[in-house]
């Protein structure tokens, strides 16, 4: 598959050479998408993007009215102008994407969410985790039980829902996943359980980074800890060699019950969440309920035992 090229902000339409970097990355090979809040997109831009390569479209819905996405953009009239992105997007010709970041506010509207998804000819909805950073405040999260809830309903949905349903900054769904099919009877495959039965929950620093408009580069957009910058070294030197992706790619050195965690080579915890609760990224995920079985029969150390099957 090809590499992906993600241009995100903040919002990417502000800088007037969008376009030009985005053809740059489709003339390089990369499959470029570009991630939005919409209320920037018009029919002359949507056909601009389309015309330098832009793949798929994603459009951040953070409620199922207006009143509720408003709020949590913090924008009147939000919700309306995304939509009219939207409408500018599909008739362009290009894939659309919901992206939803769960929180306190819009919890409960999550299954309308997938309707209003599923109602505007999206082609996926991806859900995000809040991670309790910049705008994510304490007030907004929600508690790690509720995340447990969401994310098997989010599995419940995957067979009926006809659009890709992914869940981003949510590594532990990947453990749910496995835990459900075992249930069932069913062995996670490409068959059964598509593009998620060949990934991992957390791709900071393995599969994914960032790289800020000044040429910082970072494990996710969420962790805030510099790997190199590229004004100053090559970027395969700095994604080789950056001491923070090494870590990152070697679970024998997470901590605390992630470390003794069967599920750490599918799920890894969020290193994000991690470092917001204790300033560690390889500390464990402060938003899971699951307790490995060495915790549950109250063992100590065993760092980096597979204890489940799956």
């Amino acid at each position: 598959a090809k590499p992906i090229l993600i241009l995100s902000g903040g919002e990417p339409l502000m800088r007037d050479d969008v376009y030009e970097i985005a053809q740059y990355g489709t003339d390089k090979g990369l499959r470029v998408v570009l991630a939005t809040n919409g209320t920037a997109m018009t029919r002359d831009v949507a056909h601009r993007l389309k015309d330098a390569g832009i793949a798929r479209i994603s459009v951040s819905i953070d409620g199922a009215d207006a009143e509720t996405h408003d709020a949590f953009r913090g924008m009147p009239g939000a919700f309306d102008g995304a939509i009219r992105g939207i409408s500018e997007i599909l008739a362009a010709g290009i894939s659309l994407q919901i992206n939803t970041t769960i929180s306190r506010k819009n919890i409960d509207q999550i299954p309308k969410i997938l309707d209003l998804a599923i109602g505007l000819g999206a082609d996926a909805l991806h859900i995000f985790l809040l991670v309790p950073t910049g705008r994510g405040r304490e007030e907004d999260e929600i508690p790690p039980v509720e995340y447990e809830r969401i994310l098997n309903w989010f599995y419940d949905q995957r067979n009926t829902a006809g659009i890709q349903l992914k869940a981003t900054c949510a590594p532990h769904y990947f453990r749910i996943m496995r835990q459900r099919a075992k249930e069932e009877g069913i062995t996670v495959s490409v068959e059964t359980h598509g593009f998620e039965a060949m990934t991992k929950g957390c791709l900071a620093g393995t599969g994914f980074c960032f790289i800020s408009r000044t040429g910082g580069v970072y494990p996710c957009g969420y962790l805030p800890v510099l790997a190199g910058d590229i004004r100053e070294a090559g970027f395969k030197e700095i994604w080789d060699h950056a001491k923070v992706f090494e870590d990152l790619r070697d679970e024998s050195r997470l901590k605390g019950k992630c470390g003794i965690c069967g599920y750490k080579r599918v799920c890894g915890g969020c290193r994000a969440r991690a470092y917001a609760a204790t300033g560690d990224y390889l500390a464990e995920e402060p938003y899971c309920i699951y307790s490995p079985r060495q915790v549950r029969a109250g063992v100590q150390g065993g760092e980096g035992a597979e204890d489940e099957t799956f």
